[in-house]
C-alpha cells in the first residue's frame, strides 16, 4: 500500500513491529500469571468478548491511519478493536514493566489489561502502536481480569482526544468498542461490587513504553536487557540522537537529557490547563513525554493547588494539582538512578536532571505571561513586574472560590483603559466565580488593584487590543472535559445512549474556538456535581 491510499481491509493494516522484533520476548507463552524475567514483553492475544460493537472512533486517528471510512464502520473493525480477531501482520504483546507506586517501589508491573496488536506505518512514514486497553488478561494481571468498564473507558477516549486538541503531548484514541460483557467492580471500594458494561479502548502512540521499563531490569540487576531497551527506544523514538556522543555514556546522558526536557514542557502543558492527571506513579510516565495512562484525572474546577481527583491519594495528596512539577522531577531521579549501570558515573545524571528546574521555570513563567497577554521577553522589568503579577494572582484566587480555566479564558475581555470603571474591569470575571457575594470589601479592592496594574503592564507591551486578546483565547482554552460534562456523557451511554459522547470528542475538536450553541459546555461545575460520584473524585477501579 502506499502512502496516499485508504486502507479498505484491516488486514492491509502496514504492521511493522520494531518492538518485537528487536527486543528479547518472554520464553513462557502460557498465560498464567507470573514474574517474567529477561524479557521486555510476553506474546500474548486478546480475550474475545461476546459482542462488540463500535460506539465512537476519532476520525483524525482514522486518518492518521489511512483508514478509509467504510472500514471504520464495518462490524470488521468491532472485531478487531475489541479483541475478536487480530489482523495479519499483527504481533500482540503486553509489555513487562515495574514502578514506583505512590513513592513506593512496587517491583513488576506490567500490561495488566492492555494488549498490543503491534506498531503500524502511519500517512506520514512513522511507528504508531495500537493498543487494546480492556482485551483480556495477560501474565502481568496480577489477579485481575484484564477488562475495563465502559466509563472508564469513555473518559480514556475523549480525554486522550481532548489533550491532543489543547495540544498536550498525548497519546491518542482511535476507537471505543463496548463488548457485550458484564465487568464486576467495587467503583468506591466499599465493599459493594456491580456489574458494569465491558469496553475496550484503542489506544495510538508511537511508544508506550514507560520509566517503568527501565527500572524493572536495573532492579533486578540484567544489564543486558537494560541496554537493549535504551538502544531500541534511542533507535526508535530519538533518532536524531544516534551517532551524537562518542560512548555509551555520553549517549545515554543526552539522551536522559532530553527525557528530562520533555517531561518539563509536559507538566508545563498540564499547568496551563488545569489538568491533573492523579496517578503519577513511574509506571505512568512516557518516555516521550506523552501523557498516558488516563485513570482518575481531573480538571481544577475550582482553583486549588493541594486538589487531587484520586480517591487512593485523599490522605496524602501525593500527586496533588500544585504537587506535578516536583513529582515530574522526583519520578525523572527513579529513571535516571535506573540508568547509574549504563553511565557509570551519578554525577552526570545529576547534571542532566538538574536541568529540569530551569526548563519548568522557564516554560511556566513564559506559559503564564503568555495567558494573560504580558510580556514574556524583551525589557527584564517588565518581565519581572509580569511574574510577580502571577504570584499575585495565584493567592487573590485562592481567596475565594476561582474557576481556573473561565477566570484565564475571560481576562481576554477585561479592558485594559485607564478609564475603565472597576465595575467594567469586574464584569468580565464574574461568570468564573463560584460565590460572587464574596467579591466584595477588600477583596474586590484587591482584584481590582491586581487588574489595574496587569491593565498598565498591558498598555506599556503595546499590543493592540485585537491582537492581544487573540493571542490569550488561543492559549486559554474555552472547553476542556470536565468531569461532570463526561459523567453525564458516561450516566446517559449506561442507558444506551451515546450521543452525548459523540457531542463532547466534537466539541473538544476545537476548545479555543467560540461554539454559541454549547456554552453550557464552558461554565462552572454545577452544584450536584460537586459530590456526585465521578464528577469531583474518582477511585481507580475500572
Amino acid at each position: 500500500m502506499s502512502r496516499g491510499e485508504l486502507i479498505t481491509r484491516l488486514d492491509e493494516l502496514p504492521f511493522d513491529n520494531h518492538f518485537t522484533a528487536h527486543l528479547p520476548a518472554d520464553s513462557e507463552v502460557s498465560n498464567r500469571r507470573r514474574q517474567v524475567e529477561h524479557a521486555a514483553f510476553s506474546r500474548i492475544t486478546p480475550t474475545p468478548v461476546a459482542a462488540p460493537v463500535t460506539l465512537a472512533w476519532s476520525s483524525e486517528v482514522a486518518e492518521l491511519l489511512g483508514l478509509a471510512p467504510a472500514v471504520v464502520e464495518s462490524a470488521d473493525f468491532a472485531e478487531v478493536f475489541g479483541g475478536n480477531r487480530v489482523p495479519e501482520g499483527a504481533d500482540p504483546f503486553a509489555m513487562c514493566y515495574g514502578g514506583h507506586q505512590f513513592g513506593n517501589w512496587a517491583g513488576q508491573l506490567g500490561d495488566g489489561r492492555a494488549i498490543a496488536l503491534g506498531e503500524v506505518i502511519d500517512r506520514q512514514g512513522n511507528h504508531q502502536m495500537l493498543q487494546l486497553k480492556g482485551a483480556g488478561p495477560t501474565p502481568y494481571s496480577r489477579g485481575a481480569d484484564g477488562r475495563a468498564v465502559l466509563r472508564s473507558s469513555i473518559r480514556e477516549f475523549l480525554c486522550s482526544e481532548a489533550m491532543f486538541h489543547l495540544g498536550v503531548p498525548t497519546t491518542r484514541a482511535l476507537s471505543l468498542v463496548a463488548t457485550g460483557d458484564g465487568v464486576v467492580r467495587d467503583m468506591l471500594y466499599d465493599g459493594n461490587p456491580a456489574v458494569e458494561p465491558g469496553a475496550v479502548v484503542c489506544r495510538v502512540a508511537p511508544s508506550f513504553t514507560r520509566f517503568g521499563n527501565f527500572q524493572l531490569p536495573a532492579s533486578r540487576g540484567d544489564l543486558d536487557l537494560l541496554r537493549s531497551l535504551v538502544n531500541v527506544t534511542i533507535e526508535a523514538d530519538y533518532p536524531h540522537l544516534l551517532g551524537a556522543a562518542p560512548d555509551e555514556r555520553a549517549f545515554v546522558t543526552r539522551w536522559f537529557t532530553e527525557v528530562v526536557e520533555r517531561t518539563a514542557d509536559l507538566v508545563v502543558h498540564w499547568m496551563r490547563v488545569g489538568f491533573v492527571h492523579g496517578v503519577l506513579n513511574t509506571d505512568n510516565m512516557s518516555i516521550l513525554g506523552l501523557t498516558i495512562d488516563y485513570g482518575p484525572y481531573g480538571w481544577l474546577e475550582v482553583f486549588d493547588p493541594g486538589w487531587t481527583p484520586n480517591t487512593t491519594d485523599a490522605a496524602q495528596h501525593r500527586y496533588r494539582f500544585g504537587a506535578q512539577p516536583s513529582i515530574g522531577k522526583w519520578n525523572l531521579a527513579q529513571l535516571g538512578s535506573a540508568l547509574i549501570p549504563l553511565v557509570g558515573d551519578k554525577a552526570l545524571l545529576e547534571e542532566a536532571l538538574g536541568h529540569y528546574d530551569g526548563r519548568f521555570e522557564t516554560g511556566f513563567r513564559t506559559m503564564m505571561l503568555d495567558r494573560l497577554g504580558l510580556p514574556s521577553e524583551g525589557a527584564r522589568a517588565e518581565v519581572d513586574a509580569g511574574a510577580e503579577l502571577v504570584n499575585e494572582l495565584f493567592q487573590l484566587m485562592t481567596r475565594t472560590e476561582t474557576d481556573y480555566v473561565l477566570f484565564f479564558r475571560r481576562m481576554a475581555s477585561v479592558p485594559v483603559a485607564e478609564s475603565a470603571s472597576d465595575d467594567d474591569l469586574m464584569r468580565p470575571l464574574a461568570p468564573a466565580w463560584y460565590q460572587p457575594d464574596e467579591i466584595v470589601g477588600d477583596l474586590r479592592r484587591a482584584f481590582v488593584t491586581w487588574l489595574r496594574a496587569w491593565g498598565c503592564l498591558v498598555v506599556i507591551a503595546g499590543v493592540p487590543d485585537g491582537d492581544r486578546q487573540a493571542r490569550m483565547n488561543a492559549i486559554n482554552p474555552k472547553y476542556v472535559l470536565r468531569n461532570w460534562m463526561a459523567q453525564e456523557a458516561i450516566d446517559a451511554a449506561e442507558q444506551g445512549d451515546v450521543s452525548l459522547v459523540h457531542e463532547l470528542l466534537d466539541l473538544l475538536r476545537r476548545p479555543y474556538d467560540e461554539q454559541s450553541d454549547r456554552e453550557r459546555f464552558a461554565a462552572r461545575m454545577p452544584d450536584w456535581a460537586r459530590h456526585k460520584v465521578g464528577c469531583s473524585m474518582l477511585s481507580c477501579s475500572s
